[in-house]
């Protein structure tokens, strides 16, 4: 995975070659990814599907995420970035089943680690129940949701925590209903700005 050749750009965006992944976080190039947020919206209100990491990754186990996100491999259009849904989630999507919420820079430094990506990032508004996902083991721990508006409150600083309920996989592949309270610290620490710029788009959309 290390060796997988993706695009960089410079800081206007502009394409200026290609590196390994490796080199990409080792020297700190812009590249692209692609982000998918699954929102539901029921009776009780909205909510907001987050993956748990598998503890296996290599950065930042055993934290919640985006709900599917991936690099973009030098030969990748965005619109190829639509099978991190499938792989990671095994849901079924076309580009056409998403809504583009743009694109957001933004850089992780984190000892010898530079994360600089450019997120084309999409929404897509589904009733998901949790036994339709079949999670990637190697990439995906579980599946959790969480009320969108103790989401917001919760990035915006306004609470401390907020509740996520869904299920997470043991090591011999049976799943664990798991209900739990969580703060900033169990979450891939992107950037707030960028967790906040995501909200405020999302709440654009729906």
């Amino acid at each position: 995975m290390e060796s997988e050749q993706l695009k960089i750009f410079n800081e206007n965006r502009e394409v200026i070659g290609e590196a390994s992944r490796e080199e990409v976080h080792k020297k700190g190039y812009w590249h692209e990814v692609f982000h998918c947020w699954l929102v539901s919206q029921e009776e009780a209100g909205t909510y907001v599907y987050l993956q748990l990491r598998s503890k296996d990754k290599k950065d930042y186990p055993n934290l919640l995420d985006i709900t599917a996100a991936g690099h973009l491999l030098a030969n990748e259009t965005v619109v190829d970035g639509v099978r991190e849904v499938k792989e990671e989630l095994g849901i079924d999507v076309t580009i056409d089943d998403l809504i583009s919420l743009g694109v957001i820079d933004y850089c992780v430094t984190k000892d010898h680690f530079i994360d600089k990506e450019l997120a084309n990032v999409f929404l897509h508004s589904s009733n998901k129940s949790f036994d339709q996902f079949t999670l990637q083991a190697e990439e995906v721990a579980g599946m959790f949701k969480a009320d969108f508006s103790d989401f917001c409150n919760l990035w915006h600083g306004e609470v401390e925590t907020l509740m996520v309920s869904g299920f997470e996989v043991d090591d011999d592949g049976s799943e664990i209903v798991v209900k739990r309270q969580v703060g900033k610290d169990h979450f891939v620490p992107h950037p707030e700005s960028f967790y906040q710029t995501v909200i405020h788009r999302i709440k654009e959309k729906i």
